[in-house]
């Protein structure tokens, strides 16, 4: 990092996904992590001893007091997201939020105009659209090889047994939809632009669960109507979690993520298929090392707004619009209608 100090990285929580979020920062250079809490103390001193983080404090007030850090790392339940943020704005400290931002719509514009007003940066992990094959699915939908897509199918379906690592899922009374939805219309948005309109039917399969398992989003973009379908309820012979699956079709062809990470392009003169598989890391859960193999250039991609100003692709103001769609979703289906995105939540 050309001798520039490294960016000092304060860490709020120690749940199932914080293991990943530390073992993605220590593969980059130019972060330290200076110091970590959470509620149970003695898993974060566990974290702590792992990886090699200097302090361990009581409340995430102790931390930004004791260590200073240029940026606090909020890996925690969404109810906590506002007050944390809310509070690394207070020190004029720049705060990393996991997905979802907020567990309202109204709570996540506050938290966005509070670092504004500010000028305080707030960044939100969002991790799908870093996934390396719908990156070179980007790459390729960006030739205009297939010219102006009409049409888009983007799946996350299974049976994967998600609530044995995660049981407090089973307990939201909103679910798929602000769990994996806003990944997957996060990746709608990234690959069509703005939706205009959403349309949503949901459904709750498993008895034992509070929210919704299975979610059917359609989005009207600009130029392609994306339907989006979401599930923790499909029993498949060939199952593919935690792969998205994209099918996308174009004026002169057709663009395709499928299974096992090939992506093919169809145009009257053939297809071509390059498979793009992710790297592999040690630190991985098998079961999700897809995900948490883009957790890593999603990290790289933060740590060069944060240290080098480049242009965030998922600021709090950015995700505010994957957040009108997950919300609008939910009102769409309450309502049994197709929603104007500005009036839908």
């Amino acid at each position: 990092m050309n001798g520039r100090a490294p960016l000092r990285i304060g860490v709020v929580g120690a749940g199932f996904w914080t293991r990943f979020q530390l073992a993605a920062w220590r593969e980059l250079q130019g972060v330290e992590l200076v110091g970590i809490t959470n509620r149970t103390r003695g898993r974060a001193e566990e974290l702590a001893a792992e990886f090699g983080i200097a302090a361990v404090y009581d409340s995430a007030e102790d931390l930004l007091a004791g260590a200073s850090p240029d940026v606090l790392d909020i890996v925690t339940a969404v109810e906590t997201h506002r007050e944390l943020v809310e509070l690394a704005i207070a020190h004029g400290t720049a705060a990393i939020c996991q997905k979802p931002l907020a567990p309202t719509l109204e709570d996540a514009e506050h938290m966005v105009a509070a670092a504004a007003a500010a000028g305080v940066p707030l960044l939100v992990h969002e991790n799908f659209r870093w996934q390396a094959p719908i990156r070179a699915l980007k790459a390729q939908l960006d030739t205009g090889a297939i010219g102006r897509p009409f049409r888009a199918r983007i799946d996350f379906c299974s049976d994967f047994p998600v609530f044995e690592n995660q049981p407090f899922l089973a307990e939201l009374d909103h679910f798929i939809l602000t769990d994996v939805g806003t990944h997957i219309l996060d990746v709608a948005r990234f690959l069509f632009g703005e939706a205009g309109s959403v349309y949503c039917q949901i459904d709750r399969v498993n008895p034992g669960i509070a929210g919704e398992d299975v979610a059917t989003v359609v989005l009207r973009h600009a130029e392609t109507t994306s339907i989006c379908s979401l599930s923790f309820a499909s029993r498949l012979e060939l199952p593919s979690f935690p792969q998205t699956l994209v099918r996308i079709e174009g004026e002169r062809g057709s663009l395709e993520l499928a299974d096992d990470y090939w992506v093919r392009t169809t145009l009257a003169e053939g297809t071509w298929s390059e498979r793009v598989e992710p790297h592999r890391y040690a630190w991985a859960d098998p079961a999700y090392d897809l995900v948490h193999a883009s957790i890593v250039p999603c990290n790289a991609h933060l740590l060069a707004v944060l240290r080098d100003g480049a242009e965030p692709e998922t600021s709090g103001a950015d995700n505010l619009r994957t957040l009108e769609l997950v919300f609008g979703a939910y009102d769409s289906a309450a309502s049994n209608q197709a929603l104007p995105v500005s009036e839908a939540a």
